[in-house]
């Protein structure tokens, strides 16, 4: 018991909090500060009243959670960053100011208002029961009770209506419209000089003292990672399958009570020949039919080459009316009850379906038979061994656990008493390209480079790398990162030099050919293009926006941009275009800015609201509660 706390600390703070504190549960506004703790932990406050650590590591766990259902293979330091940490803060201190101005501007809904909007909105179906009402089941299903359900629901409507006037308000001017397509719009017929540091690599030759002054200056840069050669045990259904040993009688009994599960479908192959039957010739299509009946029988060989004559199944009726074989459920039931009534060879009576007429002739039967045990036994055993492992699994998963823990200078222990492989790997802090198992599992490699771990060489303890797997691992030896000696790595501090020595040509020859037009802006260059933010033609981001940003009251209009390792570009401005045509006309584009423009009304409006309600972020107590739960 005190394993699991020790191992699942945060997850019962955060039981601890929601048992003690229930009002937090759903945004709790009213009466909230009297269960705060002291101002000292409070990251930030709305209106004076604060909002604790443990509200914030609450609600970023909870954001945590949903992401990793979202994405199951996302990467965990992706989502752990401070930044995650203040972007789970901006959601907080917005909620809860919109709240406030819900309760201030009393837009929460009546209960006559709530019940209509519950009743009426498609994307709450799922709650409705088969009455209309609320599905107390669908709710336990989600953790909620109808009363919190209530609340949540009147809060979610009143926040919505704070910022719903503005959105569906705003207005975008249409000359306000215009002018900005026509800026976003516009295209410049330019010239263009490229000053490529690929082709000035071949121009430079650094020294040796080149070399090694820029190793001295880099030493970081050519920095080996840490490293530790592990011993590794991983409990899973399969490490637990070996061990178990099934009695033959109780393979032939699991046979037999899963006997449809070796049964092969049986399938019939049938031709026809289809008289259609509907409009008001009914009769006389039955005729027809009985007609081609008495003709088929009369001679059952000839049934393909009445078929080709006379079915009005143009599909069939080029193959002599074949089906092919056919299962049950792939033909219509009238039919298929015919079908899996006759006998192989023989003709039916008419059978009358939607689509008119049929006489069937039914020509092979395949399947129908039981594959016999010793076909299956493999398998059999891989699934009775499977389910015996997945029921010892959780009590083998408790006995690991404790193991690694109790006996931390060794998996040995563990290995012998559960018959597990002893794994061995070299492995960094975070997954080999190509990882697979535990090893691809961020969270054991956080453990083993944890600092218990790395510096008493004492065992992880269990970590969950996948559903029903379970892993723990020791460091045999440990290598910190280090310097890596220039003679290592002098090829790739050369590369690195000649880059950087390009590089500078290339911005050296740029900048004077810019210049020089500067003096003589009549000279040419050697490229044309008309660029657009809509057809960059293949140009470098850094160059349009240049390009366009230019003064172009005066032409023509210089400009020089810097691409760092990619080199230097000079552009003229030659003269500026009528705008493009946006494909489908400017409908779109205009509904787009005028979203843009709501959005930047409503972004105004909070921004004035948390100044009304004294919004404060205490930087250095947020900065101590991202350092406090960062993994180490």
């Amino acid at each position: 018991m005190f394993d699991f706390v020790r191992s699942h600390s945060r997850l019962m703070l955060g039981l601890m909090v929601l048992l003690i504190f229930p009002s937090f549960a759903f945004f709790g506004i009213q009466g909230y500060s009297r269960f705060m703790d002291d101002a000292a932990s409070s990251v930030a406050s709305v209106d004076g009243r604060g909002i604790t650590r443990a509200e914030l590591e609450s609600q970023y766990q909870r954001g945590i959670e949903r992401l990793r259902r979202q994405y199951p293979n996302v990467d965990a330091k992706l989502l752990d960053t401070p930044q995650m940490k203040r972007d789970t803060l901006d959601g907080m201190l917005r909620e809860r100011v919109l709240l406030a101005q819900a309760e201030r501007a009393h837009l929460m809904p009546s209960d006559d208002r709530l019940n209509r909007f519950f009743d009426s909105d498609p994307q709450l179906a799922a709650l409705r029961g088969p009455d209309g009402k609320i599905s107390r089941d669908a709710l336990a299903a989600q953790g909620l009770t109808p009363e919190l359900f209530d609340q949540q629901l009147r809060r979610d409507i009143g926040v919505r209506q704070v910022l719903g006037g503005i959105v569906t308000s705003a207005f975008a001017p249409a000359a306000a419209a215009s002018a900005s397509l026509g800026a976003f719009l516009q295209r410049r017929e330019v010239q263009l000089q490229r000053f490529d540091t690929a082709v000035y690599r071949t121009k430079v030759t650094p020294t040796e003292a080149q070399v090694e002054a820029f190793y001295k200056a880099h030493e970081n840069d050519f920095r080996a990672s840490e490293q530790a050669s592990i011993e590794y045990a991983v409990l899973d259904l399969a490490a637990l399958s070996k061990g178990i040993t099934i009695p033959e009688d109780d393979l032939r009994k699991y046979y037999a009570e899963n006997a449809s599960r070796w049964a092969v479908a049986e399938e019939r192959r049938a031709s026809h020949i289809l008289i259609k039957s509907d409009g008001a010739d009914k009769d006389k299509a039955k005729a027809r039919a009985q007609e081609l009946l008495a003709e088929v029988r009369k001679s059952p060989k000839a049934f393909a080459d009445v078929a080709r004559k006379s079915s009005q199944d143009e599909g069939s009726a080029k193959q002599g009316g074949d089906l092919d074989f056919i299962s049950r459920g792939a033909m219509t039931k009238p039919f298929e009850d015919a079908v899996f009534a006759m006998k192989e060879g023989e003709i039916s009576n008419l059978v009358e379906t939607e689509f008119g007429l049929h006489i069937i002739q039914l020509t092979a039967i395949r399947g129908g038979d039981k594959k016999p045990f010793e076909a299956v036994r493999a398998e059999i055993e891989t699934d009775v061994r499977k389910g015996l492992a997945q029921k010892r699994y959780a009590e083998a998963a408790e006995q690991f656990t404790n193991a690694v823990y109790e006996q931390s200078d060794s998996l040995q222990p563990v290995i012998d008493k559960l018959k597990l492989d002893k794994r061995t790997a070299t492995v960094q802090r975070t997954p080999a390209p190509g990882a697979q198992g535990a090893l691809a599992s961020p969270k054991l490699l956080d453990a083993v480079f944890g600092n218990e771990v790395v510096r008493n060489k004492r065992n992880t303890d269990a970590v969950e790398v996948g559903p029903n797997q379970l892993a723990a691992a020791r460091i045999v030896q440990y290598t910190p990162s280090r310097v890596l000696a220039l003679a290592e790595v002098k090829d790739q501090v050369r590369v690195r030099v000649v880059q950087e020595q390009a590089t500078a040509l290339a911005l050296k020859d740029g900048q004077e050919r810019l210049a020089q037009l500067r003096k003589t802006p009549e000279q040419a260059l050697p490229d044309n293009a008309v660029l657009s933010r809509m057809q960059t033609q293949g140009m470098p981001r850094e160059v349009v926006d240049a390009v366009l940003r230019a003064d172009a009251g005066k032409l023509p209009a210089l400009v020089g941009v810097p691409l760092g390792d990619q080199g230097y570009v000079v552009a003229k401005v030659v003269r500026v275009l009528p705008r493009e045509a946006a494909p489908g006309g400017d409908a779109a584009l205009q509904g787009q800015y005028a979203k843009a423009w709501a959005d930047a009304e409503s972004q105004a409006y909070l921004a004035a609201l948390k100044k009304r309600y004294k919004v404060e972020v205490k930087e250095q107590a947020l900065a101590a509660a991202s350092a406090a739960s960062a993994p180490q």
